[in-house]
């Protein structure tokens, strides 16, 4: 399958890992409230297939979405994968029949979970497994350092090439930091929910990714008015605005937006083109703030 110009630059994490810094989180891919199948299965494929066309080397996904249903249709679209193309999942919840997610950090639960992904991928080794900590938008402060010694411990069986973090805290990071290499971390983060600046920072300086999930999510009316101003006045659209600002933010952010639309992955995709002048940077600096 033929690519392109890498979107956004690349970032190298490891001598075999190197990820297009505009990726793709598959998410959405899944039903309603990330469960059940695609509601439409062809353009799920589509939208993966375009992703990689387009140049994104980096998929973020993990088998508690659907659960299961996103990883096959990611295995259906795109095995044997193309050269080059990094799949990163996460492991520590289950979903219930009822569509809700449970805590699942039990030594036999992480291990279930990391053959499940390996299945549903159709891969006999992970690029990369984070740990899921806390919930969606909070974090919890206890140890990780049991369920990531597991993790530890199937990565030195060769079942997994790099490990890293997701809803943690700085703390947290360096705990996983003394059982093996944290390539990434996986947090909430925008320009609306700044909480995590000072682990961004971090994470520039050690060289691991940051991965910020919901983009675009949590704006105030006020900090929408400005984004929407800002948007404007570059001539693109407030997401693409918001995705731009994330990628200037650091050097080792690396994004992961989500769609079950190839219009709307196109339009995510382009983002990585932008580049923000100095006056944008400051009013979206400033939104933070704006409430």
């Amino acid at each position: 399958m033929p690519t392109t110009t890498h979107p956004g630059g690349t970032l190298t994490l490891a001598p075999d890992l190197t990820v297009s810094r505009m990726g793709f989180g598959a998410m959405q891919l899944a039903g309603p409230h990330v469960f059940g199948p695609p509601r439409d299965r062809a353009e799920a494929i589509s939208v993966l297939r375009t992703a990689v066309e387009l140049g994104v080397t980096h998929i973020d996904t993990s088998d508690f979405y659907g659960p299961a249903t996103v990883n096959e249709v990611i295995k259906e679209a795109l095995h044997p994968y193309p050269e080059g193309l990094r799949i990163v999942t996460k492991v520590g919840a289950v979903r219930g029949e009822d569509a809700s997610w449970r805590v699942a950090l039990g030594r036999q639960d992480i291990i279930d979970a990391v053959h499940a992904n390996l299945t549903h991928l159709g891969l006999e080794v992970l690029d990369v497994v984070n740990l899921r900590v806390g919930a969606v938008d909070t974090t919890v402060e206890e140890s990780l350092a049991e369920p990531f010694s597991v993790l530890a411990e199937l990565q030195q069986q060769g079942l997994i090439r790099h490990l890293g973090v997701s809803a943690v805290t700085s703390k947290q990071l360096s705990q996983a930091q003394q059982l093996a290499p944290v390539v990434t971390v996986q947090n909430l983060y925008n320009l609306a929910h700044r909480q995590d600046d000072a682990l961004v920072e971090r994470c520039a300086a050690e060289g691991i990714a940051f991965a910020p999930y919901f983009p675009l999510g949590g704006f105030s009316p006020l900090q929408s008015e400005v984004l929407d101003r800002v948007a404007a006045a570059i001539g693109a659209t407030p997401q693409q605005t918001a995705l731009a600002w994330l990628l200037q933010r650091s050097p080792t952010i690396v994004l992961i937006p989500g769609t079950s639309s190839v219009a709307h992955l196109r339009d995510n995709i382009a983002a990585a083109a932008l580049v923000l002048p100095d006056q944008a940077v400051a009013e979206l600096d400033d939104i933070a703030g704006n409430d």
